[in-house]
Parts: structure tokens; C-alpha cells; sequence
């Protein structure tokens, strides 16, 4: 699914065209804010034609990847996806606290900066109990949580599609070929609706940056600086245990990774990412069944970057306060975090809602959401984009423990970086197709 070309060919490919797009957005979102806001109708536009495919997407592939595998390879991919999922959710945290410590983002923010915040206004939401969220995983209504783009449910009726369908046997053939149709077409789809990524990841953070201003970072630059720098610590721990678990073709997974990073970076929505990296994971030769799993499971269980940031700032809050949490104190809140932050996938702003809940209990001023509002969407352009990243890294990792990638998988070869991309469809369906009848 890379599309590096051959060399000594240039070639102004997909990922190029991203990265011209993301300059030019930039440049417009510094030079002419008021034009670059006019530009939100074309972001818009880009986000509603990738969450246009995420339902059809998800449902199919795991129909058709399920049906072939049956029950057990569920049970060992969930197993193995969540002990993966809180290790790096886990490593997040202590990255977060750790920078918030060494670094003391909050202790230059003066307490009438925090006291001009005031308090939040309107209702806000509430995250939900562990087992308010296992309850509302399974929908009421598939056809409601199509529309929603309700990724957990979606996925949480698809799994149990494909094993009905896998249980039916011959009887359900039909169907499981339908889905196998499906799923070829939406792929397909993506390829089309990717050629208006630059333009839509151009408009976006034009829009972010004519929004907001490049003025407003000044007082919190600080704050944004630490939370780059860990997420830069916690991609270097990822890389290396990805490097060390797999021993894959690292060029190679950055090359194909790239756009999906790029597209999560710019929109700062995980959703926008989804069709894409789905369909770069297969192309690196993981099977379908298990690409269409952890990543969408992930996107529930594995936000990383959201786990890191709610860290970092939960200390901030305290400096610029000058609360003193103690180190017991801040366990105690890397704990309430990992637990909170499970519950908070599809709400809007989750990270907030999670951060005001975890201010709450630990009795620290509320206004400090409000302070962290205001550079807030450049944060969450730094940990969608490792979100999504995160996923996809488990998703390789999943993959070897469960050896399920080829030998011949391009993931695992330096020329995959030269290969087309219908060469890389090739071998992904290849993959697949050896891998289908596993257990």
C-alpha cells in the first residue's frame, strides 16, 4: 500500500501530495487567518467521506475474516490485543508523569491566569463506569449504531455476524460472499475517497490554525512543548518494542504508516484515519481478520496519546495551582485514568470530559480545563496522530504473536518499499487467503 517509487523516478504521490497540502494549509492558516477559516466547508467535507465508509468497511471485513477463523481465533486475538493495549497504555501514563515531574509545565502559570479561566459552563458530561461501557458496547439496534459511526458496536455486531456466519457453514455462504464482495468494494472506496486527502488534511489544519492563531501557544508553550516531547519518548519505546517483539522491515512500516499519521495529525480525529490504515496494514500482509479486529478494538482500549496527555495535564493543573500532588497521589490518578479513559470512546472532547472528572476527584480546580481549552486543538492533533499510530504498531505486534504474517509478508522485506501498490493488494490478499482457514 506504499506508494514509494522506483528509484530514480520521481513520482508526486498520495503521500507527497499530503505533505504539500499540510504546508500550504499552514502557511494560509498563518498569513490569512480569515480566508483559512472559510475553508472548514472542504475539511468537513473530507471527514464526511471517510466516515462514510467506516461502517460498511468494518462490517464486512470482519464478517469475511471471522467467518473464516472461527470462535477461538477471537478469544486468543482479544486476549492477546489487551495484554498488548495496557502495557502501552500503562508505559503512556509513566511517560506523561514523568514529563509533567522533570519538565514542571504548570509552574510558571500564575494562579490569576488559572483564576481568569473560570469555571466551565453548561452541563458536563459525565465518563461512564466499566460496566456502564461493556453494556453499551453491544447496540440495542445495528442499523443506530451504523449511523452513529459507532465503532465499538459496530464491531461488537460484526464479530458476532461472523461467527454466526462461520457456525452456519455451507447455509450461509451466501452471505459470507457478499461480505467478501463488500469488502473489496469498500476498499476500493477508500482509494477514491483518498484522493481528496490533501486537500482535505490542507483545509483542516488551516482552519485549526486560522481559528486559533499561532498567538495563543505563547502562554502555554510550555505545556504544548512537554506534551510533544513525550509523545516523541513514547514513540521511541513503541518503535523499539515493536522492532525487538516483531523484528519487521521498520522503513518499510513507517513508509506505509505515514499517510494515516499524516491524515490523523492534520483532522485530529481518529475516525478519518480508520479506512486508511486498515487498508495499508493489509497491504503490509497481515490478514484481514486480524487487521479488522485490533485496530478498531483499539480505538476504544489503546489511546495512547490521550492517556499520556490526561497525565501531563492533570500535574499541570496541580503546578499552576500549586497543589502538591505526592507520588502516592499520582498513582493513585494514573490508576482512575486507565480505568476512566475506557469509558469516554465516541464522546466528543473525551479527553476533557476525562480530564474535569479526574480534577473532581483529587479536589483540584476545574477551571483548569478551561486554561488547557485554549491550546487543547493543537494538543489533540499530537495524540490523535499517536493514537492512531499506536494501533497500528499493536496491530503488527498482535499479528507475529499470533504468527499469522508470511514469511514472504512485504513488512518483512526492504523492497517492499519499491513494490506498487497492486503488487502489495497481492500480497495482502495472498496473506489472507493462507491465513483464513488458521487456528
Amino acid at each position: 500500500m506504499t506508494d514509494t517509487p522506483a528509484p530514480g523516478r520521481f513520482r508526486f504521490t498520495l503521500s507527497r501530495q499530503i505533505v504539500v497540502g499540510l504546508v500550504i494549509g499552514g502557511l494560509l492558516g498563518w498569513l490569512v487567518p480569515e480566508f483559512a477559516v472559510s475553508l472548514k466547508p472542504a475539511s468537513d467535507l473530507f471527514l464526511r467521506l471517510i466516515r462514510m465508509v467506516i461502517g460498511p468497511l468494518l462490517l464486512t471485513t470482519l464478517v469475511v475474516g471471522i467467518s473464516g477463523a472461527g470462535g477461538k481465533m477471537v478469544g486468543r486475538l482479544a486476549v492477546k490485543a489487551i495484554v498488548w493495549f495496557e502495557i502501552a497504555t500503562t508505559v503512556a501514563l509513566f511517560i506523561g508523569l514523568a514529563a509533567a515531574n522533570l519538565v514542571q509545565p504548570g509552574s510558571g502559570v500564575s494562579p490569576a491566569a488559572l483564576a481568569a479561566a473560570g469555571a466551565p459552563t453548561g452541563p458536563v458530561a459525565k465518563t461512564k463506569s466499566l460496566i456502564e461501557f461493556l453494556v453499551e458496547a453491544v447496540p440495542v439496534s445495528f442499523i443506530d449504531a451504523m449511523a452513529r459511526n459507532d465503532v465499538l458496536q459496530i464491531v461488537v455486531f460484526s464479530v458476532f455476524l461472523g461467527l454466526a456466519v462461520s457456525a452456519a457453514g455451507a447455509k450461509a455462504k451466501v452471505l459470507k460472499e457478499l461480505a467478501e464482495a463488500g469488502a473489496e468494494a469498500m476498499f476500493k472506496l477508500v482509494g477514491f475517497v483518498m484522493k481528496f486527502a490533501p486537500f482535505g488534511v490542507g483545509a483542516a489544519i488551516a482552519v485549526t490554525l486560522g481559528k486559533n492563531g499561532i498567538v495563543v501557544l505563547l502562554p502555554l508553550l510550555k505545556l504544548v512543548g512537554t506534551l510533544y516531547g513525550a509523545l516523541i519518548v513514547f514513540f521511541v519505546f513503541l518503535f523499539v518494542a515493536m522492532r525487538l517483539l516483531t523484528r519487521v522491515h521498520m522503513p518499510t512500516f513507517f513508509a506505509a504508516i505515514r499517510e494515516p499519521a499524516l491524515i490523523a495529525f492534520t483532522t485530529a480525529t481518529s475516525d478519518a484515519a480508520l479506512p486508511r490504515a486498515l487498508q495499508v496494514l493489509e497491504g503490509l500482509g497481515i490478514p484481514r481478520r486480524i487487521v479488522s479486529f485490533v485496530v478498531p478494538a483499539g480505538y476504544a482500549f489503546n489511546l495512547d496519546g490521550s492517556t499520556l496527555y490526561l497525565a501531563l495535564a492533570l500535574v499541570f493543573v496541580s503546578q499552576a495551582a500549586h497543589v502538591e500532588l505526592s507520588l502516592g497521589q499520582q498513582i493513585s490518578a494514573m490508576l482512575l485514568l486507565m480505568a476512566s479513559s475506557k469509558g469516554v470512546a465516541g464522546v466528543p472532547r473525551a479527553s476533557l470530559v476525562v480530564l474535569t472528572a479526574a480534577l473532581s476527584a483529587f479536589n483540584l480546580p476545574v477551571e483548569g480545563v478551561v486554561l488547557v481549552l485554549g491550546v487543547d486543538a493543537v494538543m489533540d492533533m499530537g495524540r490523535t496522530c499517536v493514537n492512531v499510530v499506536g494501533n497500528c504498531v499493536a496491530t503488527v505486534i498482535v499479528a507475529v504473536w499470533e504468527k499469522a504474517i508470511p514469511a514472504n509478508a512485504p513488512i518483512f522485506h526492504p523492497r517492499a518499499a519499491a513494490l506498487p501498490e497492486a503488487q502489495l493488494m497481492h500480497a495482502a490478499e495472498a496473506a489472507a487467503a493462507e491465513s483464513a482457514g488458521v487456528e
